[in-house]
């Protein structure tokens, strides 16, 4: 086989079909490499090598239209027939030789993910696994376009019916889905000849087992048909011919029936033990939380995808099958709009989106809104989108969908309701999105509350949220508030600095409640507790049930904010959340109010006469004998979304503690298991201009010009000979 493969080898670069496959394999890639990733500075090399999967139709028939046709045709074939190697090596040692010249493009592609990471953060992991099945996708063509190669003594034939054989691998997914899918098994026959998708499942995040054992199904098949057409044609001046050629066909059914036995037993095996996420922030993959909550999952659930399946979104599929793995209690049922109409009337009056997901367990059931084509950086329940400056368009940022399908669970299997109130009627602030997700993912549903319309709070409020009253509470509006608190309710106030000079019954209602406020803002000389100036806080997270998420320094931003204290004897009651650091002062309204000059304005980030030491508290928590909980928060813009930017969600993450620990779920009832969406924003390289130029050239023109003329001038030498 070595013999064989060593003049394979020669033969191909001593002519001009090696080299030129290598230069017009990295020419393409070049190019493209150019522009995806240096000029527009995309980390992954899987655009790339996607967009030019197209060229192995072309430059495969050209590499083996001649490895055994023209042996054929020269009538040498009868020298390797009569030879002492076996027919198998003969053919593996060719395919060996073709398979090391694409291996050569391959090891020179693989350096340039190290390239971009000079310039940036590149997932290598995710990177390098999506080579391995462009490489795995090439070295099947390359097996099919062998066996083209085999069937005839022409040159021509071999690559035309390479083409065909490759074009339609390439093609299969789009051509049995014209005319809407029917799932027959005329289909699902065919498409078990689709080459580009397993390609792209590695290109998308994931190593899948079940594709790897595909591509080396394909190749072992086709090399083994290579054998046995050149075994037959060995055997064709035999008098026992025909037996020979039954023996043929029984040999080739009974192989491609292992063949599909083994690939159809693969992909019974549970997706947990053959698809692994290789993505760095681990977008397929569900949390140990989620995991375990499903393991005391013992409700039977259906989660319905509204969309056919050749339609279907991959990522949504990949996430829906970790679940459907993880719990024998779930099936995923995909639901064609085409063959089912009325499937959307059930659970929506308005009709569901397609790729939109249906969780049901019984009669209840929670729709997760994909978004509408149109709109689906709007309405959109899956995918977080912000909008790229650069292009005016909006990108997906945010993947969410186990956190809703966490929280869907949650909510069909539940035999309560939650119910909390956000008071209105003293210009509060509503709670912005990122937070108002919070109470989604619980499964809390959240009503307005008017005290000038009720005698009391509502004995269903599980907790009472206040976000930044502007003017003052009544005086009876306090003897309510202080009824739900005594009778073991839980309230949860934020406070604007902005109009808190006026808000007289507010401050005694807290002080009444063993808490006492600063006048003013809280200011911060510690360049450890602040960012940029001293109002923007960092403070201290202390550790507790509320708060573990986030416990340390610098984890969450607090600007603009009000200092408190705790003045009650029982400490065991006060829970300190938030903390300043001992060199930090609260300015009066007098210094905060006053005119000030250019150049006095810098003391007004200093500590001046009239102005009260710290260090304060920012956060806390009263517990009072009955039970009641009042959580009072000196910045009501630390709730918002561009603080929760700041640092990367985790503010986010301290108000869905604080809502755990303030919703009382029963004594029989665990907390709830809240899943924040997960980055899947691409984080761009930035390349200089030099250096786009530089590997522009060496990856574009370069090494692909140096190939082909190499090839050309060896070429040209041999003839003269």
């Amino acid at each position: 086989m070595l013999a064989i493969f060593k003049r394979e080898i020669k033969s191909l670069f001593h002519n001009v079909i090696g080299w030129l496959f290598i230069g017009v394999t990295l020419g393409l890639y070049g190019l493209y490499f150019f522009v995806y990733n240096l000029s527009y500075g995309y980390p992954y090399v899987s655009y790339s090598l996607s967009a030019i999967s197209f060229m192995f139709m072309i430059t495969v028939p050209i590499l083996t239209m001649r490895v055994l046709a023209e042996e054929k045709h020269a009538k040498t074939d009868q020298l390797l027939f009569t030879s002492p190697v076996s027919m198998g090596k003969i053919v593996l040692g060719k395919y060996m030789a073709l398979a090391a010249v694409y291996t050569i493009c391959i090891g020179v592609i693989c350096v340039s993910p190290l390239v971009l990471h000079v310039f940036g953060e590149v997932a290598l992991l995710e990177t390098y696994t999506a080579i391995l099945g462009f490489w795995l996708y090439g070295l099947s063509c390359i097996a099919i376009g062998m066996f083209a190669s085999s069937l005839t003594e022409s040159q021509v034939i071999s690559a035309v019916i390479s083409f065909v054989l490759i074009f339609l691998g390439y093609m299969m997914s789009s051509l049995t889905s014209i005319g809407g899918s029917t799932g027959n098994i005329i289909t699902k026959i065919l498409n078990c000849y689709d080459l580009y998708q397993p390609m792209e499942n590695f290109m998308n995040g994931t190593f899948p087992l079940v594709d790897l054992v595909y591509y080396i199904s394909i190749i072992f098949l086709f090399l083994f048909f290579t054998y046995e057409t050149l075994q037959k044609r060995r055997w064709s001046i035999s008098k026992k011919m025909i037996s020979t050629s039954v023996f043929s066909v029984g040999t080739i059914a009974l192989c491609v029936a292992i063949v599909i036995a083994g690939n159809f037993g693969m992909s019974k095996i549970p997706t947990k033990y053959t698809e692994f996420d290789v993505t760095s922030k681990k977008i397929y993959s569900i949390t140990d939380e989620t995991k375990e909550y499903l393991k005391k999952l013992k409700e039977d659930i259906t989660i319905y995808v509204y969309v056919d399946k050749k339609s279907k979104d991959k990522s949504v599929d990949k996430t829906l099958a970790k679940y459907d793995a993880a719990s024998k209690h779930i099936d995923v049922e995909y639901i064609n709009p085409s063959s089912n109409p009325k499937f959307a009337e059930k659970y929506s009056e308005s009709g569901l989106n397609t790729n939109s997901v249906v969780v049901v367990c019984g009669d209840k059931f929670k729709v997760i809104d994909y978004g509408s084509e149109e709109n689906s950086y709007v309405d959109s329940e899956i995918y977080e989108y912000t909008l790229d400056a650069s292009s005016y368009s909006y990108v997906a940022s945010g993947y969410d969908l186990e956190g809703q399908v966490t929280a869907a669970l949650q909510y069909v299997t539940s035999e309560t309701e939650t119910v909390v109130y956000q008071l209105t009627g003293h210009d509060e602030t509503s709670l912005s999105a990122a937070y108002t997700e919070v109470f989604d993912k619980q499964f809390i549903t959240v009503n307005s509350l008017n005290l000038l319309q009720e005698d009391a709070v509502p004995k269903d409020c599980e907790a009472l949220f206040i976000t930044a009253p502007e003017s003052d509470f009544s005086q009876d509006d306090v003897d309510k508030l202080q009824a739900y608190l005594d009778q073991g309710g839980a309230l949860y106030v934020s406070l604007d600095y902005k109009n808190f000079e006026e808000l007289k019954n507010i401050k005694k209602f807290l002080l009444n409640n063993d808490i006492a406020t600063t006048e003013s803002l809280v200011g911060e000389n510690d360049k450890t507790y602040y960012y940029q100036n001293q109002f923007y806080l960092l403070p201290q997270v202390e550790n507790t049930e509320l708060s573990s998420q986030v416990a340390g320094t610098t984890s969450v931003f607090v600007p603009y904010s009000i200092g408190l204290e705790y003045t009650g004897d029982d400490e065991d009651a006060c829970l300190t959340i938030l903390k300043t650091s001992e060199d930090c002062f609260a300015k009066s309204y007098a210094n905060l109010s006053k005119d000030r000059t250019e150049d006095e304005q810098e003391k007004l980030f200093q500590k001046e006469e009239g102005d009260v030491s710290g260090p304060f508290d920012l956060g806390l928590m009263i517990t009072n004998d009955n039970g009641g909980k009042l959580l009072v928060l000196g910045s009501s813009y630390m709730f918002t979304e561009n603080a929760n930017e700041m640092v990367s969600g985790r503010n986010a993450k301290l108000f869905q503690g604080i809502v755990s620990g303030l919703v009382s779920t029963g004594d029989d009832q665990e907390a709830a298991v809240v899943i924040p969406a997960k980055d899947n924003s691409v984080s761009s390289i930035t390349v200089s201009q030099r250096a786009i130029l530089v590997y522009g050239l060496l990856w574009g023109i370069f090494m692909p010009l140096v190939s082909i003329v190499a090839g050309i001038v060896i070429w040209a030498r041999r003839r003269k000979r």
